[in-house]
């Protein structure tokens, strides 16, 4: 198998290839689950969930709804025992996903192993706490994470915070960077499995095969955590109707266009989309995506703006699913991209002048 294709901006790659010595590695996939939906549904199946103990908190929002963070404050770290100056990894979970599910925990091993703490930022509704106001989350709405940041920043002012966001949670963090621009209060962001363009995914996920394997499960997951906040839900939606969505676009259709006050679930897509959004991206970011995704189909990766940007890497695998990277006989532990995503992240916090350089990205002055 040969090397999986890094497409970057010379300096860029020149960092990556220094620094995250698995770019340059062929990626060779568990021989037994070589296609994409096998990888994928292998994963959810075999994957081991490590042991994390989390410090939980609350936070509220403007419009007086709450936030689930959940801590790893890695008090042991011998790396960075002063927590003022501890590096900070916000991870955000898949479409419904949260803190308990595998690959969260598996990056959580990486980074605190490190010596960095992280904290896990719970969309509304799926961390467990309780839903105070009509309002869920969607990839295009990035009010939430902006209050998340700001709350990680205000507690931690001098501790450095990258974003890490799956799937959904790429897009959000991708749309994220892109709005706030230099004010993104992180240092980099690193992306896995990101759908780019959210019509042509959600057409990938119609196809048969893809709706019986994972389209129908998905919404599934979405219609359970409306049913469990039902009561302050059906104020503002007709949940009996939500609730006999059969995909994912339905879904939106009868519920996250219309909580969002969009015109259309197509406008929706179109503006949770981050393909054409990276030019307004300031800070460095890492991609990860395999060509056989049924999630992200290879033909929407935007991989010419990619070409065009000094910021912005993408690693592209011809195999490896949606959040799979499987390796390895018997794949339950550390995967491809749980590699990826360690070597990265100490890369951007170890050597964050030498990563701005490669990235064309200017000093800020001293004040």
């Amino acid at each position: 198998m040969k090397t999986p294709a890094l497409v970057s901006s010379k300096a860029f790659s020149a960092f990556l290839h220094k620094h995250c010595p698995v770019v340059s590695e062929p990626f060779i996939p568990t021989p037994w689950c070589w296609g994409g939906r096998i990888q994928t549904l292998v994963c959810a199946i075999l994957k081991s969930k490590p042991t994390v103990c989390y410090r939980n908190e609350l936070i509220r929002t403007v419009d007086g709804g709450q936030i689930s963070l959940d801590w790893v404050d890695n008090r042991d770290s011998a790396e960075y025992p002063e927590s003022s100056i501890r590096p900070t990894v916000l991870i955000l979970p898949g479409l419904t996903g949260n803190s308990k599910v595998s690959y969260v925990r598996h990056a959580i091993n990486q980074a605190t192993r490190r010596g960095y703490r992280v904290v896990v930022f719970n969309n509304r509704g799926l961390g467990g706490e309780e839903l105070l106001t009509p309002v869920t989350y969607c990839a295009a709405n990035t009010s939430d994470l902006e209050r998340v940041v700001l709350h990680v920043n205000g507690l931690y002012p001098l501790a450095p915070v990258l974003g890490a966001g799956v799937s959904l949670g790429g897009m959000l963090l991708l749309n994220y960077l892109a709005r706030k621009r230099t004010e993104s209060g992180m240092v980099a962001g690193f992306t896995i499995s990101v759908p780019w363009n959210a019509l042509k995914s959600a057409a990938s996920m119609e196809e048969p095969l893809n709706w019986l394997l994972f389209n129908k499960y998905l919404t599934n997951g979405l219609c359970q955590a409306v049913t469990r906040h039902r009561k302050v839900l059906e104020k503002v939606v007709d949940i009996d109707h939500v609730l006999k969505a059969q995909t994912i676009r339905e879904f939106d259709e009868r519920f996250t266009s219309l909580l969002f006050g969009y015109k259309s679930c197509t406008d929706y897509y179109h503006d949770a989309s981050p393909d054409h959004k990276l030019p307004n991206t300031a800070v460095p970011i890492m991609c990860l995506n395999a060509a056989d995704d049924p999630f992200s189909p290879k033909g929407a990766f935007p991989l010419t703006t990619i070409q065009s940007l000094p910021n912005v890497a993408m690693l592209l695998t011809a195999h490896g699913g949606h959040i799979a990277f499987l390796q390895g006989f018997f794949p339950r532990g550390e995967s491809y991209m749980e590699r990826l995503f360690g070597q990265f992240v100490q890369a951007a916090f170890e050597h964050p002048k030498d990563i701005k350089k490669a990235c064309g990205i200017k000093e800020k002055p001293s004040s």
